[in-house]
């Protein structure tokens, strides 16, 4: 028997998993309430790489078409010395099937109000600037009291509120994320002529220089180094600082390094783990994406696992006639985690791994054999 009223979600966070489950569970006739800290919605960033199976997630959700035409599809990854010279192109696996590209560059902010505007789209009701301060949770239900004296009561609170998540701790999971010991630097910057693909040089001042085209006229370009105490680098030299780090490299770096010249674009941030072990969840509140795991973007899945969380989850939640039940509740996000954790482990450890060998030095390391077991895995359905 279904439930005589329609189930009811809360969804602490905006977003790539909180957007994205909301937009699903929406379709399946779920009244969902949307929370963000954020009131611009978070609509910042520099750019972000999708894999092929975080491209079958956007699908799923209705946005490809906007998806594509916003971005740069490519299907091959350039290997480079830091003078610039190509010295070898490796096809990408197309991790979301032969119909979708194996990679889209895409500018985040773009990525982002694509995912809002299917939200509002979805007849989510949408709070920006909204945190839950508490949640009191029964056997029928949770009740969440706002940052705005506001109160709501659910079915189900999803913690979609990242890598600092503070739901994750206000359920008593004392997992926290760990700096791995590298920092990336990036920017968006114009495209330069020729640039079509992923390139990524190894050695020079930083482990890595990559760039990677987000449109016709855009580029992401990223350096990486060991982490520094980032309060030791003044905000106000950030674009000093990555020309600084640039210079050294050839290709397209040094047109894209003489289009650094405001610091307020340049973004400065450490590399974390992040893996919750044992149940994402405790009795009504579940956690999804960053707030339960997060890795480097040494294998750019980070936003794709975070989608992956949300599509699974959305079907469980969807297929379910009711949630009445604690106790079938809690047999159904253990399922849910079940069907997440052996991957994601395999991400993370793998995305880990790849900049461990390079902070170690290690000259011998299978980095193409880890990426393709690992890629070769990610073809199947999560």
């Amino acid at each position: 028997m279904t439930d005589p009223r329609p189930r009811t979600v809360l969804v602490i966070g905006g977003g790539a998993s909180g957007n994205a489950v909301t937009v699903l569970l929406r379709r399946a006739g779920t009244t969902v309430d949307l929370i963000e800290a954020k009131s611009d919605w978070n609509v910042l960033g520099s750019g972000i790489t999708l894999q092929g199976n975080a491209l079958r997630v956007l699908r799923e959700l209705g946005v490809w078409d906007k998806v594509q035409e916003s971005g740069y599809a490519f299907d091959s990854v350039g290997l480079a010395t830091p003078d610039g010279h190509v010295f070898h192109v490796q096809q990408d696996i197309r991790t979301g099937g032969e119909d979708l590209p194996a990679t889209i560059g895409m500018q985040r902010p773009r990525l982002q109000e694509i995912l809002c505007e299917a939200v509002r789209g979805s007849g989510a009701t949408v709070r920006l600037g909204t945190t839950a301060d508490e949640l009191i949770q029964d056997g029928a239900g949770v009740t969440a009291r706002f940052s705005d004296g506001t109160e709501g009561r659910y079915d189900l609170v999803i913690a979609a509120d990242g890598l600092n998540s503070l739901t994750r701790a206000m359920i008593g999971i004392s997992e926290k994320p760990e700096p791995t010991g590298m920092a990336i630097w990036r920017v968006a910057a114009p495209r330069p002529a020729g640039v079509e693909r992923t390139d990524l040089a190894f050695g020079g001042p930083c482990y890595i220089a990559g760039y990677c085209p987000t449109s016709e006229n855009t580029v992401y370009a990223y350096l990486v180094e060991a982490n520094r105490d980032r309060a030791s680098i003044d905000p106000a030299s950030y674009a000093d600082e990555m020309r600084r780090l640039a210079a050294p490299y050839g290709g397209a770096w040094p047109e894209i390094a003489a289009s650094i010249t405001d610091p307020a674009k340049v973004n400065y941030t450490w590399f974390d783990r992040l893996l919750v072990e044992g149940s994402w969840h405790r009795g009504r509140v579940v956690l999804v994406g960053d707030a339960a795991h997060a890795c480097p973007p040494t294998l750019a899945q980070g936003a794709a696992m975070s989608l992956e969380d949300a599509s699974v989850l959305a079907e469980l939640l969807s297929a379910e006639e009711s949630w009445d039940s604690l106790d079938s509740l809690d047999e159904l996000l253990t399922r849910y985690h079940e069907r997440r954790i052996d991957r994601v482990r395999m991400v993370v450890e793998a995305s880990v791994q790849l900049g461990q060998w390079q902070l170690d030095g290690v000259r011998d390391a299978d980095v193409p054999g880890l990426i393709g077991h690992t890629m070769s895995a990610l073809k199947e359905t999560p």
